[in-house]
C-alpha cells in the first residue's frame, strides 16, 4: 500500500513539473499545495486540474476496485481496507479509543464492526485462559 502512495505522489509531482513518466529527474523541488489531496478529482477536458478539488467517492470505489483486480485482488472494496487498518491497529496493542478516534467511530461500535478475529488475539486469549486455569487449579 505505501508503494502504492509513494508512486500516486510521484504522479502527482511529475503532472505538477510537467515531466513525463519516462524521465529520470529529481522531482525534490517541486511542490504541491499545502492544502493538495492524495487522490484529488481528475478534471473534466474543459477544466483546468485542481489537487484540491474532492473526488466523486462512486469514482473513487470503481478506479480502486479496477485497481485491485488487475493486481490480482479480485473482490477487495476500498472499504476493506478501513477494516483491515483497525484490526492492525488494535493487533498491534494500539488504545481502542485512539483508533476509534482516529477513524470517527465510537469505540463500542468501531468493535463490533471492524475489529475481526486474528491468530495474535487468539494466542493471547488462549495465554489468558491458560494463566487462569493455573490460578484456579493452584498450579
Amino acid at each position: 500500500m505505501v508503494a502504492l502512495l509513494v508512486f500516486e505522489r510521484e504522479q502527482q509531482l511529475r503532472f505538477k513539473a510537467g515531466v513525463p513518466d519516462d524521465v529520470a529527474v529529481d522531482l525534490s523541488l517541486v511542490k504541491l499545495p499545502d492544502d493538495a489531496l492524495m487522490f484529488p478529482n481528475p478534471p473534466a477536458p474543459e477544466e483546468g486540474f485542481s489537487f484540491t478539488k474532492l473526488r466523486n467517492p462512486d469514482n473513487m470505489t470503481k478506479e480502486f476496485v479496477r485497481k485491485a483486480r488487475k493486481l490480482g485482488f479480485p473482490g477487495l472494496r476500498f472499504h476493506d481496507l478501513r477494516g483491515s487498518f483497525v484490526t492492525i491497529m488494535l493487533d498491534a496493542g494500539r488504545p481502542v479509543h485512539a483508533v476509534a478516534a482516529h477513524c470517527g467511530h465510537d469505540p463500542a461500535v468501531m468493535l463490533r464492526a471492524y475489529a475481526k478475529r486474528t491468530k495474535k488475539a487468539d494466542t493471547s486469549m488462549a495465554e489468558a485462559i491458560a494463566e487462569l486455569s493455573k490460578g484456579a487449579l493452584g498450579g
